[in-house]
């Protein structure tokens, strides 16, 4: 990632502790990065009001077998567009929602729980959509990059002694499958809202006590159901140009070229997908020179790369929650 100016240094550094671990007392951020905490505190407001922070609690599809993960592109009128995109947006199953093909196009992606719930929304709701011309549905097989590993983790803002003070001490393993179960709905729902919600903030929400939540809190992110997330607006500092990219790999390539796109910096997700191409994208970067550049000399030197179909995101609707957000 290219380097930014010195006044934005500081907040890429929050925004990188908070991937490291969102739920970090703002001393012990301030502590690592040598400044006050009311310093931390007061650009962790201006960069909610200002950049779009929000925290909030994830379900890792990727890691609970009853989720299934699909990418849907829907092709639509211009003219209905921007109503489709908002009406899937407010779905609580949808994440990642932005037009593309100049407007004429919703991408997102969708967690459904049954085939039933899948079948509803590719099979029964989004077909009668008034203004949907064509859709595009294709399962995610494998995440290489994305979820809990945040975009930030490669951009270098905060040095390798900084990062390995900020991570979270890895927590002990549990057996069996990772399952967000009905009692875990009204802690996730709360988490979901504010993923830095304070125990007693959880033991309000839920009726049980702040150990007791503590305790299961622990114990989904240690087993991969849950994990608290970051999202912001790339375009505060500079990387106004986010694109997604379906990737046609051979087939022998895929898994080699899913994971050197996991190291690329402009990478912010990839994943192996079902359909015509098998991998998807989420690159981030400054301007269309930014991102030629990197499709022919980083993507384009991938043995194994056959095709790539890129699409900017001229809107973004939705990222991990639905409001109105610039970029």
């Amino acid at each position: 990632m290219e380097s930014t100016t010195v006044g934005d240094a500081l907040d890429l550094q929050i925004l990188h502790a908070l991937e490291l671990d969102a739920r970090a007392p703002f001393s012990r951020i301030a502590t690592v990065l040598g400044v006050s905490d009311q310093t931390v505190a007061r650009r962790f407001r201006r960069l909610r009001s200002e950049a779009g922070l929000r925290v909030v609690g994830v379900r890792c599809a990727a890691a609970e077998d009853s989720l299934d993960h699909w990418l849907l592109r829907v092709r639509c009128a211009p003219e209905g567009a921007t109503a489709i995109a908002e009406a899937l947006a407010k779905r609580p199953d949808t994440a990642w929602i932005g037009l593309t093909s100049g407007g004429t196009e919703v991408t997102c992606t969708a967690n459904v729980r049954s085939r039933d719930d899948a079948d509803d929304l590719l099979l029964g709701k989004l077909p009668r959509t008034p203004h949907i011309v064509d859709i595009r549905a294709h399962q995610l097989l494998h995440r290489f990059y994305g979820g809990p590993s945040g975009w930030l983790h490669k951009s270098g803002a905060l040095s390798p002694e900084q990062a390995a003070a900020l991570a979270t001490a890895p927590l002990p393993e549990h057996p069996g499958p990772a399952v967000i179960t009905t009692e875990d709905e009204p802690l996730v729902a709360a988490l979901e809202a504010d993923g830095r919600a304070t125990y007693p903030e959880l033991q309000k929400a839920t009726g049980r006590s702040e150990s007791a939540v503590k305790r299961r809190m622990d114990r989904l992110v240690a087993s991969g159901a849950l994990y608290v997330d970051v999202e912001f607006d790339s375009g505060h500092f500079g990387f106004r140009h986010p694109t997604m990219l379906c990737i046609t790999a051979a087939p022998r390539a895929l898994h080699t070229v899913g994971e050197a796109l996991a190291t690329h910096p402009e990478v912010a997700y990839a994943a192996a997908t079902t359909g015509p191409s098998n991998l998807v994208a989420v690159v981030i970067t400054r301007d269309t020179g930014h991102l030629y550049r990197y499709l022919s000399e980083r993507l384009g030197a991938l043995e194994g790369v056959e095709h790539v179909e890129s699409m900017p995101f001229l809107r973004r609707v939705k990222q991990l929650t639905y409001r109105p957000f610039r970029g």
